[in-house]
């Protein structure tokens, strides 16, 4: 195939991270912020007297270090403490309707709100308010629904513990379990699968088992862009000749050679470390595949060599699992010949995955979206832990299962409530703490939320956080519901395409970022956060902030409660002027947070229990189970050969449906998101060539008009069969409905796709 010359499309040869890094981080500063203020800031962040990136979940070592950003991070940091502002002489100027038109990155690029605002649909623009009054008339429209399961509460995971601790109880005493949360979207298959298999939905591994992990095996993640702190772990793994085994789609070029910006040798030289020691490309959805031919290979190499080879724990798999016996039976019942054909690797390159793991004494599995957002996402998680569970890879040092977390708070909100199904052990303590009986009905989740909104069943939506109508699926489907509201209440720092989409009644409220000084009534006030590794640490903002009209999270969900609930018997507004009230409250309601405010105040926090790295399973077994995958089909099989499986990622310059800028360094696109990598034999089979236009349309029944067009033809390393965009552009392309039945979760990484030339 010949390529021709694109505009915005060349092949970037440098290794992830290094001088590259660099340049992009010291623009992102020359953009956003004074030099000066912006050293200062970040040389705060993820310090013990300093505030936690509100980028991504990775943890610290010791939270103490002398730099502890990345170059995504800084772009977090200085995204937030932007110079820019969003007055209200700024939507005076700039009509809803036209806003519209402006591009996602044009409308967050616009800098800080400043002022709480309400709709004015007579002249199509946003208004100031005064906050009493915006909580007087959203209490009253509250108040006035004729039923409390008509009201959405999202939550995005960049909200504090004592945020997402108030908001659930404000929801729970107004009388609804409805939590849509974004990690319905991500990490809901880990939440769900987990627990079924070793008692909990979280990680179990520290960063200090990255030390002395044998190996890694990495599976559908790309850590430079969407986690780039864990890079600085993968790149001391590398050094020390711990073997890193990647399973993914597409080469990411951080996985495969890495510069650290803090390694001054290596920055000196124009050096890199190699990361991945193997690199194998599943086609999309082969996963569950690849998974049962390594774990099929093991069983064989032991049956070959005998159980005293130590192929297998035996001794770990009696004493502590349930279900082996089943679970095997269905692995030597899967043919070699569907695992190669589903998966797309060869049974030679299986085979030497499981030789690897078999001569490891300690593996960690890494996993990421690409292993959850399928609609077998939870029973993917669930054939990870069952690949961990052969070899005792629990409770051990080194060892262990480490799901990816975005959001730097995705897993605290979890753990202080955010969910739509509360225990009743959860509802009894409320009871005890507050004196009122929280609902027991399962609520909504994302999906159901926004098909509940579509369908009219909910009229009210309230957002801490996030871009709702952007993140799920089907995007005209969400606008058309979310314009049908008649309230809804938007709390955030930047402007978004769902503050846009207005219904009867809509208010922007603008709240303080991690980077800013939170002043309370009793003085300033820190905030708590949970990293992917059950870490929870104090994060304390320095910065002036961006308006003196700016109010805590916190306070705003206990204006709105106030407001809403005048006879509430919670004492919100005591327990606003100083959040040690609040972290006394999560303590009594979560018995894992006990001692929360001295132990908050230790360098560094403190790690929630994790039982399954002390070998204690809270299952109903007590012990690990063993769980099938029925078969080797990780996604409905298509139509006809010719459909393609197309995944949506996110751009390097990208934070969820934060877009920073237009570029996507590491896969050579520059100035543009117009794109669909596509591997080289499947465009020649289709007479495509690079920079060609085409057309993507769905390939489910009844979908066939979901129509993906004006986007041009990148050829990429790319596993045959599959095609990958950019997220949100590609939500279009999938029906909301089509999710993973047990976690709820979109399938945004397996929909089946024609694509042929426009």
């Amino acid at each position: 195939m010949t390529e021709k010359d694109v505009p915005g499309i060349r092949k970037y040869d440098a290794p992830a991270g290094g001088w590259g890094a660099l340049r992009a981080t010291a623009k992102a500063i020359s953009d956003q912020m004074a030099a000066p203020e912006a050293a200062i800031t970040l040389y705060r962040t993820n310090k013990p007297e300093g505030f936690d990136c509100p980028g991504c979940a990775w943890p610290d070592r010791h939270h103490t270090s002398t730099f502890q950003f990345c170059e995504n991070g800084a772009k977090a940091v200085t995204w937030e403490a932007t110079k820019k502002r969003v007055t209200p002489e700024f939507f005076a100027s700039n009509s809803v309707s036209s806003l519209l038109e402006w591009t996602d990155y044009q409308l967050e690029d616009q800098g800080r709100l400043t002022n709480p605002m309400a709709y004015n649909a007579e002249k199509d623009i946003y208004e100031a308010v005064g906050w009493d009054e915006a909580f007087r008339r959203i209490g009253q429209i509250l108040r006035d629904q004729p039923d409390p399961n008509m009201v959405e509460f999202y939550t995005s995971g960049r909200a504090s513990n004592e945020a997402a601790f108030l908001y659930q109880i404000f929801a729970r005493e107004y009388g609804t379990n409805n939590f849509p949360d974004c990690s319905n979207m991500c990490h809901e298959a880990t939440s769900v699968g987990l627990p079924k298999s070793i008692g909990i939905g979280k990680g179990t591994v520290s960063l200090d088992d990255f030390d002395t992990c044998e190996l890694i095996i990495a599976i559908g993640h790309n850590p430079g862009t969407n986690h780039p702190r864990m890079m600085g772990t993968l790149h001391e793994v590398a050094r020390r000749g711990a073997p890193i085994i990647v399973l993914n789609p597409l080469r990411e070029r951080a996985l495969e050679r890495f510069a650290d910006p803090q390694d001054a040798l290596e920055m000196a030289t124009f050096g890199a470390t190699e990361i991945a020691s193997s690199y194998l490309q599943p086609r999309i959805g082969g996963d569950a595949a690849a998974l049962k031919g390594i774990m099929k290979a093991l069983l064989e190499m032991e049956a070959e060599q005998g159980e005293a080879a130590g192929i297998l724990d035996r001794e770990f798999i009696e004493g502590h699992t349930n279900g082996f016996d089943a679970f095997a039976e269905d692995l030597r019942a899967t043919s070699w010949a569907g695992i190669v054909a589903e998966s797309g690797l060869p049974e030679e390159e299986l085979r030497k995955v499981a030789q690897a793991y078999a001569k490891s004494n300690a593996t960690i599995v890494t996993y990421g979206m690409g292993v959850t957002q399928h609609s077998t996402g939870t029973r993917n998680v669930q054939q990870i832990a069952n690949l961990l569970l052969l070899r005792g890879n629990f409770g051990k040092p080194g060892a262990g299962i480490c799901p990816l977390r975005g959001h730097s708070n995705v897993q605290g909100d979890r753990s202080v409530g955010i969910t739509e199904k509360p225990s009743a052990g959860m509802i009894d303590r409320i009871e005890q703490r507050f004196g009122f009986r929280a609902p027991s009905q399962h609520g909504h989740d994302a999906v159901a939320a926004m098909q509940a909104i579509i369908d009219g069943r909910s009229r009210v939506l309230i957002c801490l956080g996030g871009n709702l109508g952007v993140a799920l699926p089907d995007a005209d489907a969400c606008f058309a519901g979310m314009r049908r509201l008649e309230l809804s209440v938007h709390i955030a720092t930047k402007l978004n395409r769902s503050h846009l989409l207005v219904g009867k009644n809509t208010f922007i409220l603008p709240c303080l970022g991690r980077t800013e000084q939170d002043i309370q009534s009793t003085g300033p006030q820190a905030v708590t956060v949970e990293d992917s590794m059950s870490m929870v640490h104090a994060s304390r903002g320095k910065l002036k902030p961006a308006s003196e009209e700016l109010r805590s999270e916190p306070a705003i969900v206990a204006g709105m409660a106030s407001a809403t609930l005048p006879a509430s018997r919670v004492r919100w507004m005591e327990m606003l002027a100083d959040y040690d009230l609040i972290r006394d409250a999560i303590e009594a309601v979560f018995p894992e947070f006990l001692d929360y405010n001295a132990r908050i105040r230790i360098p560094g926090g403190f790690r929630l229990p994790l039982p399954p790295t002390e070998r204690i399973w809270p299952t109903a077994s007590g012990k690990a189970e063993f769980l099938r995958f029925s078969g080797v089909a990780e996604d409905p099989r298509p139509a006809d050969e010719a459909v393609l499986k197309l995944a949506t990622i996110r751009s390097h310059d990208q934070y969820n449906t934060t877009i920073y800028s237009l570029d996507d360094r590491y896969r050579g696109v520059f100035g543009r998101r117009d794109v669909v990598f596509m591997n080289e034999e499947d465009m020649n089979d289709r007479g495509i060539q690079q920079g060609d236009r085409i057309r993507i349309r769905t390939a489910l029944d009844n979908e066939g008009d979901r129509i993906l067009e004006n986007v041009i033809a990148v050829s990429y390393k790319i596993s045959r069969g599959s095609v990958a965009t950019y997220y949100p552009e590609g939500n279009c392309l999938i029906p909301l409905n089509y999710i993973d039945p047990t976690s709820g979760t979109p399938s945004y990484k397996s929909v089946p796709v024609h694509i042929t030339l426009a």
